[in-house]
C-alpha cells in the first residue's frame, strides 16, 4: 500500500483547488451575502438551500443535514472516495505531484480503487476514439454517424468511439498499460470468457457516459453489425463508479448551461443529445437506457436551483412507448418546483431525425415549452374512456382528478380543473373543481381515503426519530446566552484577528453550552484565535482536526461558515460581543460567591469570609469597568 500523503502536499491541494469551483462541477451556487454562496445540498433532498460555502475558508456547511467540512471532505463525500482518494484526484486537476512519507512516489497500482477504475474508463474512451478516427474496421461506424448528420467533429466533441470486433483488443492494450484483470472486469470493460477476459463492447459505436464532474464512468454502445446476436444498445453493468440509475448522459457538457438558463431538455437517446447541442439546444442531456426517475431528479434539482421560472422540457417519441415514458416522468413531477413540459413532434420524429429532416431551427423550435406535463397525462388518461357514458366520464374524473389536485400552481389547478370538466364532458362544472380541491386539501393534510389508516407514517417517524449523530445537542438559540456564545464563536473562526489575543484568554468555563465548550476546547489545542490571523485557512484545517470527535468537528464546520449576525463585523462589534461574554461568566461568578459568603456568614471561617468579600469586591469592580470602558477593560 502507498504511504501517506505528505502533508505540505495535502495543504497545497486544499490552497490550489478553490471549494467554490470544486462545488459549482455538481450544483448551482448562488450568492448568500457575507462573501458565502448558497445552493441545494447534495446530500440530503430539500426545496430551500441551505447549503452555504465559504470561498475565503475553503469550507461548506449544510445547516439542514448538518454536512460540512473542507474541500477534500466534500470530494470524499459527493463521490465516496477515501481521503487519499480525494487527495489524488484534487491533485490531479491542480497538476501537483505528490509526495508519500512512506515509500516516495505513488505508482499508478498503488491509486485508490475508484481513481483506478476512472483511469481506466478514461484511456479507454480516447482509444475507443482513435479507433473510430484511424480503423479501416470503423468505416461502419462513421457512416453510421453521417447518414444521421454527425461529422468527425461532432464525434470529437462527444468523445464518440468504436470497438474493434476482436475478442480481446482493448482488453490487452489496458494490461499493456498496468491494469490488472480483476480491474478490467470490475470496470465493466472487460468481461470473463473461457480463457480469461474478453471485450465487454465488440463491433460496437461507443458513447462514453460521464459523471457530472466530467469523469468517464461507463460507455453506452450501440450494434452496428447484423451478426450481433446483442441488444441494440449495451450499457455498461452497474460497478463501483457507474449506477445507470444516477447518471444523465451530457451533463458534463450541459450542466452549466442548465444552471444559466434555469432549463433542461431530456430526451432519450445519445443521439437525440448530439442533435439538440449541435442545433443550438446546449442543455440536452438523457438517461442511459433506463427511466428517468427520483436520483435523475436529484441531479437536475441541484442545477436548477428549484426557482420557480426554472423548466424541464421531456422529449419523447409518439408512439405507445414514448406516451408511457412521459406518464412515468409525470408521476415525479411533485419532486421538481421546476415546472415540466413534454415536447412531441407532430410527426412523431426524435431530434435526431427532426434535425435530419427540417433542419436544427426545427429541433430548436421542438424543445420550446409548449404543452404542460400534466396536461398530456390528462388527455392520456380520459383518451382511454368511453366518454359518451356516465359510468366512463365518472371513471375518468376518478383517475384524472388526482392529477389536476397535483398541479403545484393553485390558479392553475382551478383553471385545468375547469377544463377537465369540459374535456369530460360534465356540465356541473363546479363539482368538478369541489373535487379537485377536496383531493388537493386531502394531500396536504395526509387524509383522504388511502391516507386516513395511515396517518402519514413518514412524517411521524420522523417526528420520533432521533437526531442525526453529527448535528450536536439542540440548543435553543433565542438563549441570548447562547446566541451570544455562538456568535463570538464564529468571530474567533471567520475573523480571529478581531479578537485576538483577547479571546485566547478566556476560558472553556466561560462558554455554558457544552458543544461551545468543545469547540473553544479545539481552538485553544489549534493553537488560539491568534494562529489564524497569518493564514485563517490553515488555522480552520487545525481547528477542525483537534476536533474530538465528528460532532465537534461539524459544530466547527457550521460556526465558520454561518453567516455573523452583524452587517458592519469590525473590531467595535467583536469588542462588543467579547465584553457580553466576559460580563456573563463574571456575573455568575459574583452569583456563586454571594451565595458562599450567605454560607460562610451563618458559620464559617471568618478569615475566608474576609477573603471571599475581597474577591466579591474585585470581581465588582471588574464588571464596572467592563460596563463603563467596554472592551478597554478586558
Amino acid at each position: 500500500m502507498a504511504g501517506r500523503i505528505n502533508d505540505e502536499d495535502v495543504k497545497a491541494v486544499r490552497d490550489a483547488v478553490p471549494i467554490d469551483a470544486v462545488v459549482s462541477e455538481y450544483l448551482q451556487l448562488r450568492n448568500a451575502g457575507g462573501g458565502n454562496l448558497k445552493g441545494l445540498c447534495p446530500f440530503h433532498d430539500e426545496k430551500s438551500p441551505s447549503f452555504q460555502v465559504s470561498p475565503s475558508k475553503g469550507l461548506f456547511h449544510c445547516f439542514g443535514c448538518q454536512e460540512g467540512g473542507d474541500t477534500i471532505t466534500f470530494v470524499m463525500k459527493v463521490d465516496h472516495l477515501s481521503f487519499s482518494e480525494a487527495v489524488e484526484r484534487l491533485a490531479a486537476q491542480a497538476g501537483i505531484t505528490l509526495r508519500y512519507e512512506e515509500g516516495g512516489y505513488n505508482p499508478a497500482h498503488q491509486r485508490g480503487e475508484r481513481i483506478r477504475l476512472v483511469e481506466a474508463h478514461k484511456i479507454a474512451a480516447q482509444w475507443y476514439a482513435e479507433q473510430l478516427a484511424t480503423s479501416p474496421e470503423a468505416e461502419t461506424g462513421r457512416v453510421f454517424l453521417a447518414e444521421r448528420g454527425f461529422d468527425q467533429a461532432a464525434a470529437v466533441h462527444f468523445g464518440v468511439g468504436y470497438s474493434p470486433q476482436g475478442w480481446d483488443h482493448l482488453t490487452r492494450y489496458l494490461r499493456g498499460k498496468g491494469f490488472t484483470d480483476k480491474e478490467l472486469i470490475l470496470s465493466g470493460l472487460s468481461q470473463e470468457g473461457r480463457r480469461g477476459p474478453i471485450d465487454r463492447f465488440r463491433g460496437r459505436l461507443m458513447w462514453p457516459i460521464r459523471d457530472i464532474g466530467g469523469d468517464v464512468v461507463g460507455f453506452g454502445a450501440r450494434k452496428l453489425y447484423e451478426a450481433d446476436n446483442g441488444p441494440k444498445y449495451l450499457n455498461t453493468p452497474d460497478t463501483p463508479i457507474y449506477r445507470k440509475s444516477q447518471v444523465l448522459y451530457g451533463i458534463d457538457l450541459a450542466k452549466k448551461e442548465i444552471a444559466k438558463s434555469s432549463r433542461a431538455v431530456v430526451v432519450e437517446g445519445y443521439t437525440d443529445v448530439m442533435a439538440c447541442h449541435l442545433a443550438g439546444v446546449p442543455t440536452a442531456i438523457a438517461t442511459c437506457g433506463t427511466a428517468f426517475g427520483g436520483d435523475h431528479i436529484k441531479i437536475l434539482r441541484r442545477l436548477l436551483m428549484d426557482n420557480g421560472s426554472a423548466r424541464v422540457i421531456f422529449t419523447f417519441d409518439g408512439d405507445a412507448a414514448g406516451q408511457k415514458a412521459a406518464l412515468r416522468a409525470f408521476e415525479d413531477d411533485q419532486k421538481f418546483a421546476a415546472e415540466t413540459y413534454i415536447a412531441i413532434a407532430p410527426d412523431g420524429m426524435d431530434p435526431c431525425d427532426l434535425r435530419l429532416a427540417k433542419g436544427d431551427e426545427a429541433v430548436a423550435d421542438l424543445v420550446e415549452p409548449r404543452t404542460p406535463l400534466f396536461e398530456f397525462a390528462l388527455r392520456q388518461i380520459v383518451s382511454r374512456y368511453d366518454l359518451d357514458t356516465p359510468a366512463g366520464r365518472a371513471a375518468a374524473l376518478d383517475e384524472a382528478a388526482p392529477i389536476v389536485a397535483r398541479i403545484k400552481n393553485s390558479g392553475a389547478q382551478h383553471e385545468v380543473a375547469v377544463e377537465l370538466a369540459g374535456m369530460l364532458g360534465i356540465l356541473d362544472t363546479q363539482f368538478v373543481v369541489r373535487r379537485v380541491a377536496q383531493l388537493a386539501r386531502w394531500a396536504r393534510d395526509g387524509k383522504g381515503p388511502q391516507q386516513q389508516d395511515r396517518r402519514r407514517p413518514a412524517d411521524d417517524q420522523w417526528a420520533q426519530a432521533p437526531r442525526p449523530a453529527n448535528s450536536g445537542p439542540a440548543l435553543t438559540l433565542r438563549n441570548p446566552v447562547f446566541a451570544a456564545e455562538r456568535e463570538l464563536l464564529k468571530l474567533a473562526l471567520q475573523r480571529p484577528e478581531l479578537v485576538s489575543p483577547a479571546f485566547d484568554a478566556y476560558g472553556v468555563d466561560e462558554f455554558t453550552a457544552p458543544p461551545y465548550a468543545a469547540v473553544r476546547q479545539a481552538v485553544a489545542e489549534a493553537g488560539g484565535a491568534e494562529y489564524g490571523v497569518p493564514d485563517p485557512q490553515e488555522y480552520l484545517v487545525r481547528v477542525r482536526e483537534a476536533a474530538p470527535d465528528d460532532t465537534v468537528r461539524a459544530m466547527v464546520t457550521e460556526l465558520a461558515v454561518e453567516p455573523i449576525l452583524r452587517r458592519t463585523v469590525d473590531e467595535t462589534y467583536a469588542g462588543t460581543v467579547l465584553v457580553q461574554i466576559r460580563r456573563r461568566a463574571v456575573e455568575r461568578r459574583i452569583r456563586d460567591i454571594q451565595s458562599q459568603m450567605t454560607r460562610l456568614s451563618t458559620a464559617g471561617d471568618p478569615a475566608q469570609l474576609a477573603a471571599v468579600q475581597n474577591e466579591l469586591w474585585i470581581l465588582q469592580q471588574y464588571d464596572q469597568a467592563l460596563r463603563e470602558r467596554g472592551a478597554e477593560a478586558l
